[in-house]
């Protein structure tokens, strides 16, 4: 099967954590571009959907979801989304849509998190992928030389604007083998939005392509 493929079949086996749920908090990124396909076709369940990134919301409009204010829903009963990377442990880095800060804020409102990919973002120690970080623009270069003390390698995300206004620092070489506390001293770096270590609010069901089968965890 090709990593589209992969991507389509994980789509698809979320849709069973949605049955009766009226709300559903909807991610960024690829593997979500199908998951919103098949969103489509059961829209007439569903009273509406939080986006968690304006490409999202354009998405489910064009789709004729209804896209609703977290403000005015309070508590979502499930979040669907994607991952740069996964553990075993269900952390995860986000963040490679420039998306972070709005999908941690819908998981974080959201009782379950189901995040869905394909085999190839299982990893053992997060970090290969490049860690995302949100900044206000005028911190970039402080935040940078304090990750460069963390002992990472950060590169400028060039003409990339977050939705927030925000720009991004991606992290490389961090191998992050305590991502809670890597995530809480990141989170304390002034100027810093977010960081798209998802450690202190996993995933809580992880749906991994594997070739032909779907594996849960």
């Amino acid at each position: 099967m090709t990593q589209d493929e992969l991507k389509q079949k994980v789509a698809q086996a979320a849709l069973q954590y949605i049955k009766d749920v009226p709300v559903i908090g909807v991610g960024t990124g690829s593997t979500v571009k199908y998951f919103i396909n098949y969103l489509a076709d059961m829209k007439a369940d569903i009273e509406g959907t939080v986006s968690s990134s304006e490409a999202t919301t354009m998405l489910l409009k064009q789709a004729g979801i209804p896209v609703l204010d977290l403000n005015s829903v309070g508590t979502i009963e499930v979040y669907v989304d994607g991952a740069d990377e996964i553990t075993p442990h269900k952390q995860l880095i986000k963040g490679g849509g420039a998306a972070l800060t709005r999908e941690k804020i819908i998981a974080a409102a959201s009782r379950k998190f189901v995040c869905i990919a394909d085999g190839s973002k299982r990893v053992d120690v997060l970090g290969k992928f490049p860690l995302p970080i949100e900044v206000i623009p005028m911190a970039r270069s402080y935040v940078a030389r304090e990750m460069v003390k963390l002992g990472g390698q950060p590169v400028w995300r060039e003409n990339c604007i977050t939705d927030n206004g925000n720009q991004i620092i991606d992290v490389h070489n961090l191998s992050i083998l305590d991502p809670i506390k890597m995530e809480q001293a990141i989170n304390n770096i002034t100027g810093v939005v977010a960081v798209g270590i998802f450690a202190m609010r996993p995933a809580d069901i992880c749906l991994v392509s594997d070739g032909e089968n779907i594996v849960t965890f």
